[in-house]
């Protein structure tokens, strides 16, 4: 098992939420421990595939003891970059024949190195019973010899010496100019990893960096190239008449979705397949639409073709776990929303002086664009923002098969849509045309990362488009709008950089954790009665789960909290009441010493914690009151024990307690994954809880978001005031009173804080909840 040492630390007079390994000192047990008493040698170490990767040779005097190892590579001087590092649990290790525990002998793939360069690497050795050590070692690089140009770009404008830019590293799917695609680098500019050559000079636009690998597809097939340079055959498509992927792998709903041409339609047929290959379900855009026009009356023919002719031009799609959509982009017509299960038509933004406009049947879907909006033209790219916004990257190219081709522009730039569902309404409320100075007519993409982090891909600007000269473009902005860095590359078409994407290398997990909220922390005032601080859980799965659980108060005055529970006593019920175990003073627990070695043992010996094992899935309730009846702040906090392979997890975590004024708010913590982001429902509920028999109520909550820089990202009072309030009743999760709060986003893993407070200083019981909806 690993734990997740992620702790949220909320000081009085903020609402900042930060990231500690322990926040108090815990007496070091005056024993030996496995890491002194285990012996790990640095033999030496091997080039890999490519000079980005290195296999550093090892052997331990016992490998059983072994939990985790972690490599970090040194960024060189002057990189403004965060290191990357990766951690391998010791099982992964033994299941890819990286390690053999009767021998000792460890192979550690160390990837992301610098080429040429003598790199320095430190390796952390983690062991079962929570010591740790450290080793450090050089490893020497040969010269990738770049085709492509990546290691020396026209620098408009260096990576300035900022942290204030939410990632560090980029993925690019092409690369189709050399033998070694997709590639990654640094927000430095430098060349960081190539995939290995699967099949030589191709033009590898079709791939995704996801679950810690790179899928690249060729022709009707799909293929597998690790981190650490090992490529695996994954599947071949043809039985089901696929000819050939074309332009993006996108993250699907529990898959990737694969953009086909097949022997009947071009361009126009999507498949979203499992990890590893199985089809998992297809739409034909051809179809969906012929049906749909049929409907309405109109004949499709007049609109839709069969192969070869190129009438769709699908570029890029996206799963909105929000709607439980499929978002598609045509570049010769339309942006489209299906539904994911049915493929119904949800709605359509596009060009209305486009051919498809002017038929009815689907004009009647068509998004009608707010004044002063622009609509987008030949666009890639498309996503959904942290506020659930439409994200993408508008060519300002027109048709080239459909008549009429509609409008054109002589640049190109990223636009964001606020999509009102209610009044079918599309407002474009962020753009970025930087000054109407680049136009890229194909190709291009944008992505967010944190709130307001871009990536702009020109992947074909300042070109003559009719002979293939021109640059591609690297652009990053940070939530202020500004511009971090800048880099050019010649390019011939599309080859250089098509569909970057913004990846997070600081400190990968192997195996892969995927993205699930866990950890809740709640801060609020214990008293009396139903003023009491609680913390519910729920265990998704079929199988066990294991937390810990603590109550903090005196730890508590080191972060500037006066008044603080000096004796918190916890208590954990199931859905139906029964108390499953209640503890007072954390070593009395049976998982006194796990947690200790774990980095979770409380700071205070009045605090309380406990480690429960075997969970039963199902509803759980922590309760924290003060012992003999005293009264104070006090932190609950809920903290999952992640065991890989398990289907169970922590689901739909809530915290309540008594908004006062002050310090005296609600305020809750909780992380969304360890890389990848997660679609949540936030509600602050008051009013409500007097028909549950709460006594004292919030009468009207408002509810703040905060980063883990105690940057605000968005703040409701009435739930049913927000833009995106249409998605949180499709989910079933509209608050039962006017007067609460609710709101859905869609945030990149990292650590937040929701505060609760009473509108015009009320006060009463409120309760936190987040709702996971991937």
């Amino acid at each position: 098992m690993k734990i997740r040492l992620k702790f949220l630390i909320i000081a009085a007079g903020t609402v900042g939420l930060s990231l500690a390994g322990v926040f108090l000192i815990v007496p070091r047990i005056a024993r030996a421990n496995q890491a002194d008493d285990t012996t790990i040698r640095i033999i030496g170490y091997t080039p890999g595939v490519t000079p980005f990767i290195s296999n550093v040779h090892l052997t331990a005097s016992n490998a059983t003891v072994i939990k985790e190892i972690q490599f970090t590579i040194h960024p060189k001087a002057g990189s403004v970059t965060r290191p990357l590092s990766a951690t391998y649990a010791n099982y992964y290790l033994i299941d890819r024949g990286f390690e053999n525990q009767q021998t000792g002998d460890i192979t550690l793939p160390v990837y992301g190195l610098y080429d040429g360069f003598a790199n320095v690497v430190t390796l952390t050795y983690r062991f079962v019973d929570g010591s740790s050590r450290q080793a450090n070692l050089t490893i020497g690089t040969a010269i990738y010899d770049d085709t492509c140009g990546y290691k020396s770009p026209i620098v408009v404008q260096p990576r300035t010496h900022s942290t204030d830019l939410s990632y560090d590293y980029i993925f690019i799917s092409s690369g189709g100019c050399g033998n070694n695609a997709p590639v990654i680098i640094d927000t430095d500019g430098a060349l960081r990893w190539v995939a290995p050559s699967i099949i030589p000079n191709a033009l590898m636009a079709s791939s995704l960096l996801i679950h810690n690998a790179v899928y690249e597809t060729h022709d009707s097939t799909l293929s597998r190239a690790d981190l650490d340079g090992a490529t695996t055959p994954v599947a071949d498509y043809s039985s089901h008449g696929v000819v050939n992927f074309h332009h993006n792998i996108d993250p699907g709903k529990t898959g990737m979705l694969l953009e086909a041409d097949t022997t009947t339609y071009y361009e126009s047929v999507i498949m979203e397949v499992d990890f590893s290959g199985a089809l998992l379900k297809t739409w034909n855009l051809a179809d969906i639409i012929s049906a749909a026009m049929r409907a309405g009356g109109d004949d499709p023919t007049q609109f839709v073709y069969s192969t070869p002719t190129d009438w769709f031009h699908n570029n890029a799609a996206y799963y909105n776990p929000a709607d439980d959509s499929l978002i598609v982009s045509s570049r010769e017509n339309f942006v489209i929303a299906l539904d994911y299960n049915t493929g119904a038509i949800k709605w359509i933004l596009g060009d209305p002086t486009k051919k498809w406009y002017q038929f009815p049947s689907l004009r009647q879907f068509a998004l009608t664009l707010a004044p002063g909006s622009l609509p987008p033209i030949g666009e890639h790219g498309v996503s959904v923002t942290h506020d659930l916004h439409l994200l993408l990257f508008d060519n300002g190219f027109p048709s080239g098969f459909q008549h009429p081709i509609g409008a054109s522009r002589s640049y190109s730039s990223p636009r964001k849509y606020q999509i009102n569902l209610n009044t079918k309404v599309a407002t474009e409320v962020w753009n970025y045309e930087n000054n109407q100075i680049v136009y890229s007519p194909i190709c291009s993409s944008v992505y967010e990362d944190a709130p307001f982090n871009y990536l702009i891909d020109y992947a074909f600007a300042h070109s003559s488009f009719q002979t293939g000269q021109g640059f591609a473009e690297l652009l990053g902005l940070d939530r202020s709008g500004n511009t971090i860095f800048w880099y050019k590359y010649g390019t011939q078409f599309c080859n250089t950089a098509y569909n970057s994407r913004i990846i997070h290398l600081e400190n990968t997990k192997f195996p892969a954790v995927g993205p699930r909220v866990q950890n809740l922390s709640t801060r609020g005032m214990v008293s009396t009665g139903d003023n009491v601080l609680i913390n519910g859980f729920i265990v998704s799965g079929h199988d066990p789960q294991t937390v810990v659980l603590r109550a903090l108060g005196p730890t508590l005055r080191s972060f500037g909290l006066s008044g603080v529970l000096a004796d918190p006593v916890l208590s954990l019920y199931t859905s139906s009441g029964t108390l499953v175990a209640t503890n007072d003073n954390w070593q009395t627990d049976i998982g006194a010493t796990f947690m200790a070695q774990n980095g979770l043992a409380p700071g205070d010996p009045a605090e309380s914690a406990t480690l429960q094992s075997n969970l039963a899935p199902g509803g759980y309730t922590v309760v924290v009151r003060g012992k003999n009846d005293t009264e104070g702040i006090s932190l609950a906090e809920v903290y999952e024990v992640y065991a890989p392979g398990l289907s169970s997890k922590l689901m739909n975590v809530s915290g309540r307690g008594f908004v006062g004024t002050g310090d005296n708010a609600v305020i809750s913590g909780f992380i969304v994954g360890d890389v990848g982001g997660a679609t949540v429902v936030v509600r602050a509920l008051g009013p409500s809880l007097g028909s549950f028999g709460v006594s004292q109520p919030l009468s009207d909550p408002i509810l703040t978001i905060y980063d883990a820089n105690g940057l605000v990202i968005t703040t409701n009072d009435n739930w049913q005031d927000d833009v995106n309030a249409a998605h949180v009743q499709r989910n079933q999760l509209a608050p039962p009173n006017a007067l609460e709060s609710a709101i859905i986003l869609r945030l990149p893993a990292g650590a937040y804080t929701a505060v609760v407070n009473g509108v015009s200083g009320a006060t009463g019981n409120a309760l936190v909840e987040v709702y996971h909806l991937d």
